[in-house]
């Protein structure tokens, strides 16, 4: 299936790295406008070097009020077709040594923040227009040390459904992606112990973790024209783990 996204407008959160990062590159190459939202200045600015097509927002998703603002004017009478609520974080701890201030961050950045983006870009979305939440496995199934993630991963899918309900009606899809581990940074770093990886890798019939790539690809799809009729779902990315 060809995918074509030209005079799309496409925002992307968590743009710095990892999924997001790929992502932006595989957007700009298929045509698309791609705003770029991310608070780590260095890895941005990499990224407009990379692809200097690129509109780069620095900016970060914990600040609520400043967000809207800071979109407001990065964005004003822009048409927005597509937005990708990527940013995110991992506090991985067991649940005994887990903090308010643990809690608090991970809420905010993976579930608050997307709640406030969707809504500040609310007026600027087009009618055709796709929303794609990053989630995670996490929000299925249990991991050892992954509470407070998985509880904002399953808080991240409840919205995509409540939003499906409220925005279809004005022909916004919205639906989620959620893979296994993905082979980010974040994902390398949260899985290289050989013992832990080898016990969900028992687990998934591929018998390995995702790529890059693979969640890019799912995430393109979703906002592409090619699943119109594709809302209010959470699709796994995980190489079977679910169907065993």
């Amino acid at each position: 299936m060809e995918i074509n996204f030209k005079d799309k407008n496409i925002v992307v959160t968590g743009a710095g790295q990892g999924i997001g990062n790929e992502l932006c590159k595989r957007l700009v190459a298929a045509g698309a406008n791609v705003f770029a939202v991310s608070r780590s200045p260095g890895p941005l600015n990499q990224l407009k070097a990379d692809c200097p097509a690129v509109n780069i927002i620095l900016l970060d998703l914990s600040e609520w009020s400043r967000t809207r603002m800071e979109l407001k004017k990065a964005l004003e009478n822009v048409r927005v077709d597509g937005l990708v609520n990527n940013a995110a974080i991992a506090i991985i701890k067991p649940f005994e040594q887990l903090t308010e201030d643990d809690f608090d961050a991970t809420i905010n950045v993976n579930v608050k923040a997307a709640f406030n983006v969707t809504q500040s870009l609310l007026p600027n979305l087009a009618k055709g227009g796709s929303i794609v939440n990053v989630s995670s496995l996490a929000s299925f199934s249990a991991f050892p040390d992954h509470t407070v993630y998985s509880v904002s991963k399953a808080a991240l899918d409840a919205l995509t459904r409540t939003l499906a309900l409220e925005l279809g009606p004005k022909g916004i899809r919205v639906n989620s992606v959620n893979p296994t581990v993905v082979l980010t940074k974040m994902g390398r770093e949260n899985w290289s112990d050989p013992a832990k990886a080898e016990a969900l890798w028992n687990k998934i019939p591929l018998h390995r973790f995702a790529e890059v790539k693979e969640a890019v690809d799912a995430i393109v799809y979703l906002l592409s024209d090619g699943s119109s009729f594709v809302n209010g779902h959470s699709l796994p990315v995980d190489g079977g783990f679910g169907a065993c």
